[in-house]
């Protein structure tokens, strides 16, 4: 097929090796599509070398399982791209990851896609002096670093999409950066170590719609220029920016996202915000803002994602909340409280945050009318009583945190309705009773929920009637739905797992699931059910009065990475069983009155120390003392069988001792009797010590 001008084979199943010869035969290619297939093995693109008519070139989605090689050998490409992506591949392993050298001699470029391949190296400032038509850029995710350059003479009109996030670029941004870009519409500078101001030339990108800067280290204040831009996202979070933030952007009336979170911005929550009718997600958390939520809050009609976590905000919650219907909503570690309005509407919110705050009083009776909740924190409050039966009803209702409050009462069966549970958090409570058997009914799996739309994803495709390539926006796709929701991928839960608290978002999130049922005082044996939760990732029971042995059944917990069941009363050897958890990385049975051998020093049980098994005086073994040595450690019982052995030595001394006293108590006896001398000198003895003695 030599005469072949386009060759797409994306989004397909193919495997194994991309056949040199292929593209080396083929010299009439314009248009090469290999995206989206799971190819492996090698390529070298010195193979396309004589393709002089080459415009266009992808092969990205490949799951980083193809290795491909720009450098070695040596050659010099006959064609001039316009399109080059190339990415998710490993780049160039024998070269340290260095950028593609060809690509110096390309001059009419319009689109170069370079994202998480490995890539090394100084940020490719050439590239934007070699090709002054460039209309995107995307450098994501790699290792380059050094300084980013613009020369001030330089214009690069046509550029409408920049994104060089996650990477290592430092310095400062050209202050001239807003005249040379003119009319970009996305620009992605984020998770890099920028420093210094933003710069105010900014303001001339009148038709920039996305601005990212978030994770550098920008200080001083908001540029008031950036008020002159068309924004509908803009995202500075986690900064050092300061000073009052929301007068300077009151001019952005089409701001539909905006992130401050994570910097310094003090003051109230000024109201110029109310200038957007369009804003759909609000994140200030993390800051030092301060004073009470504002009553107009209730009026921004089109609010979705309310984010005012880790602030100085105090008082009672605004009876304005009854006017949102919030997705999201996080207030938590202020000082509100301590009620919620009962009007409050989270009948379609589904992730709710209010922990460490001062809510006080019994559950809130109004979220048995949340019927969308999917997660549900009120960790750390003073919330008292019971925990109501109707919280079975949520259907939804995936992660439940109820951590450090004072809920007393035995835990409610109802509990184990909610089928699609996968983190549940009652520790630090006042929880008495039995462990519900009925969890074992729980799945605790696949949480499922949504990961973020960071950006759009741009497609080319061949026209092959006009014979040109047609350049077309699209989104990313998610179980083949387009993700338009601002809210998904935004969530973030803590929980305490392997003694430390974790921070799960995205993915993370997806694939964690835990109980915690920690420092409480339920009673009674660990149900055997719990064995059979077999997707669950960490089970925490200690801090509790529980009895009798660890069921054999833990052996099913094969995916669990933390098993605390430390400071009960549990008896009995521990399971050998055990052993064959091959993703446990944390495991404590301390304190406990278990007894017999420690598990075997074999798979992740080999990692596991002293104190993992420590406060239990009848265990021996591994990394405890041995079981059978003959110098046990100081206060360390001896093993089963040295303790029978001491219990015969000590009878057999007693029955000694006492036949030994009772024949020399009758010889003396005796003696006094048949010998009348020894007998009257003992006499005289005793009245000396006892003058009182009678005659």
């Amino acid at each position: 097929m030599t005469s072949l001008h386009a060759l797409d084979v994306q989004n397909n199943n193919f495997n194994g090796a991309i056949p040199s010869c292929l593209l080396y035969n083929l010299k009439s290619l314009e248009y090469i599509v290999l995206s989206g297939n799971a190819f492996e093995g090698s390529l070298s693109l010195a193979s396309l070398a004589n393709n002089s008519y080459l415009e266009v070139f992808h092969l990205i989605n490949n799951h980083n399982r193809l290795e491909v090689n720009t450098e070695d050998p040596i050659w010099f490409p006959s064609f001039q791209l316009k399109v080059f992506s190339l990415s998710n591949c490993v780049l160039n392993k024998d070269a340290n990851g260095v950028i593609p050298s060809f690509l110096k001699g390309q001059y009419d470029l319009r689109g170069v896609q370079l994202n998480y391949n490995g890539m090394t190296g100084n940020f490719p400032n050439w590239l934007l002096d070699n090709n002054v038509n460039l209309e995107r850029l995307e450098l994501t995710g790699n290792k380059l670093s050094g300084a980013f350059h613009l020369p001030s003479n330089l214009s690069l009109a046509n550029m409408w999409l920049f994104d060089v996030s996650a990477n290592s670029i430092k310095g400062e941004l050209p202050s001239w950066i807003g005249s040379i870009l003119p009319n970009l519409q996305y620009l992605n500078f984020s998770n890099n170590l920028l420093r210094g101001g933003i710069p105010p030339s900014m303001g001339n990108m009148q038709f920039l719609t996305s601005l990212d800067l978030s994770n550098n280290d920008f200080t001083g204040e908001i540029p008031e220029t950036l008020a002159n831009m068309s924004l509908t996202t803009l995202k500075l979070s986690s900064n050092n920016l300061q000073g009052q933030m929301l007068p300077r952007i009151s001019n952005l009336i089409d701001l539909s996202a905006l992130y401050l979170d994570n910097n310094r911005f003090t003051g109230d929550i000024s109201p110029s915000i109310l200038n957007s009718s369009m804003l759909m997600v609000l994140d200030l958390s993390h800051n030092f803002l301060s004073g009470t939520i504002p009553n107009w809050i209730g009026d921004i009609q089109y609010l979705r994602g309310l984010m005012l976590a880790s602030n100085l905000l105090e008082g009672p919650l605004s009876f304005s909340f009854c006017k949102l219907n919030l997705d999201l909503l996080d207030l938590s570690s202020n000082n509100l409280g301590p009620n919620i309005p009962p009007c409050a509407n989270f009948t379609y919110t589904r992730f709710l945050h209010l922990s460490n705050d001062t809510l006080a009083g019994h559950f809130p009776e109004f979220l048995s009318r949340a019927s969308s909740i999917v997660t549900l924190d009120l960790r750390h409050n003073a919330l008292s009583g019971e925990i109501p039966r109707w919280v079975g009803s949520l259907q939804n209702l995936k992660v439940l945190l109820l951590q450090g409050n004072n809920f007393e009462g035995s835990i409610p069966p109802d509990l184990c309705l909610l089928k699609n549970m996968s983190i549940l958090d009652l520790s630090n409570n006042n929880l008495s009773g039995e462990t519900p058997i009925c969890l074992e009914g729980l799945t605790f799996g696949y949480l499922e929920l949504s990961t973020p739309l960071d950006a759009p994803t741009w497609v080319e495709y061949w026209e092959p009637r006009d014979n040109k390539l047609i350049f077309e926006l699209g989104y990313e796709y998610h179980n083949g739905e387009v993700l338009l929701n601002p809210i998904d991928g935004l969530e973030e839960i803590n929980f305490i797992t392997k003694s430390r608290l974790e921070f799960y978002k995205g993915n993370i999130l997806n694939l964690m699931s835990g109980i915690d049922l920690s420092r409480n005082n339920l009673t009674g044996f660990i149900p055997p059910e719990m064995g059979y939760l077999s997707e669950l990732r960490a089970l925490n029971l200690s801090h509790n009065h529980l009895m009798g042995p660890i069921p054999e059944t833990f052996s099913n917990l094969q995916n669990t990475e933390s098993l605390d069941l430390s400071y009960n009363s549990l008896t009995g050897p521990i399971p050998p069983q055990l052993t064959n958890l091959n993703f446990l990385s944390y495991f404590s049975v301390a304190h406990n009155n278990l007894s017999g051998r420690t598990p075997d020093r074999k798979n992740q049980f080999a990692t596991f120390e002293e104190a993992s098994y420590i406060g239990n005086p009848l265990l021996c073994g591994p990394p405890l003392t041995s079981c059978d040595g003959p110098n046990p450690r100081p206060g360390t019982p001896p093993s089963f069988n040295q303790t029978k052995e001491d219990d015969s030595w000590r009878e057999a001394f007693f029955w000694s001792f006492a036949g030994s006293y009772v024949v020399a108590f009758f010889g003396v006896v005796l003696f006094l009797y048949l010998s009348p001398y020894h007998r009257y000198v003992l006499f005289k003895l005793v009245r000396k010590v006892i003058p009182s003695f009678p005659q």
